[in-house]
């Protein structure tokens, strides 16, 4: 457990019942918080992970929210302060990928990452913000990636909606600075989740030969650093990106 304390918090991490998400979901709870995991598609998975919550002594719980559409995010985030009095802490996790060449990318492949990486973490930022105003106090942690600030191959719509994370991560740190309300982003790099686990052994292997600390990340080493951003440890932190990566941008 991080010797962080976060009793009497609630957090809401979007993309919660998986991979990262899990991992943030999970270290959150571990350090004192409730917290509200948000899921599109996995029901049966966003209901385990709120059970092993309740067993760690934290309120939890599920909500499955599509962060593309504005209704359902006001919904959403409606139900999580009317069961727990307040909203803290907003980690923006969500998010889908639809690789393939710009040559062979269709409008649609582009519209579909941009609507849910990007717009979904505009819309859950700007309700959220809603109550963290009322309580003058607020924790915004945006996963971005890696590749959002170096490019990479056949993600056009992928990097350009984890760039356009890191731009909304510094105006929020500016636009509500007054409000005490703080916004930083993580840039992850190669971390074991079910996204990179589809990558083919040999990409695998490239990867990890440019990563110099010579392993794949774990959800663990990315919601650590969440941990740290929302605690009072990290108070006079706004408008960062925080790249971790195991040094794989300068392989």
């Amino acid at each position: 457990m991080l010797n962080i304390d976060l009793t009497g918090l609630t957090a809401v991490v979007t993309g919660g019942s998986r991979g990262i998400g899990r991992g943030i979901t999970f270290a959150l709870a571990d350090c004192g918080a409730d917290v509200a995991i948000i899921y599109a598609h996995s029901s049966e998975a966003a209901l385990g992970v709120k059970d092993e919550v309740k067993k760690k002594g934290k309120r939890s719980l599920a909500l499955k929210c599509d962060v593309s559409h504005e209704e359902d995010v006001v919904r959403t985030l409606e139900n999580v302060n009317n069961e727990f009095g307040r909203i803290d802490i907003l980690v923006n996790n969500a998010g889908i990928n639809r690789d393939t060449l710009i040559l062979r990318m269709t409008p649609e492949n582009w519209d579909e990452v941009i609507e849910t990486n990007l717009k979904g973490t505009f819309l859950m930022t700007k309700h959220a913000t809603k109550y963290m105003m009322q309580n003058k106090f607020g924790r915004i942690i945006n996963i971005s990636s890696i590749v959002g600030i170096t490019g990479n191959v056949g993600q056009a719509n992928y990097v350009a909606s984890k760039a356009g994370i890191i731009g909304l991560t510094k105006t929020t740190a500016i636009e509500y600075a007054s409000r005490n309300i703080t916004a930083n982003a993580i840039a992850p790099g190669f971390i074991e989740t079910d996204m990179t686990k589809k990558l083919p052994d040999r990409v695998r292997g490239e990867f990890l030969k440019r990563v110099l600390r010579r392993r794949v990340g774990t959800p663990e080493d990315i919601a650590n650093v969440v941990a740290f951003l929302v605690s009072p440890l990290a108070s006079y932190l706004t408008g960062t990106v925080i790249v971790v990566d195991g040094g794989l941008s300068l392989g």
